[in-house]
């Protein structure tokens, strides 16, 4: 976790990929430093600590970056 968001939630989701048939994703409910609630899919294969970590902040940061606007 980064001090740029706190991650509420994270679940564990499937779909029907277009050709490798059933992928799985991770669904990450996320709380910004500006405090703004965010949704962020993560595809399996994405679903490492680093790997997460960097999506995660990069969302947040983003977020936060177009409610100051």
């Amino acid at each position: 976790m980064g001090e740029k968001y706190k991650v509420l939630k994270i679940d564990e989701l499937t779909r029907v990929g277009e050709t490798l048939g059933i992928e799985r994703y991770y669904r990450h409910q996320i709380k910004t430093k500006g405090k703004t609630i965010l949704t962020v899919d993560i595809d399996e294969k994405d679903f490492t600590p680093e790997k997460a970590a960097e999506i995660l902040t990069a969302k947040a940061v983003n977020a936060d970056k177009i409610l100051a606007q």
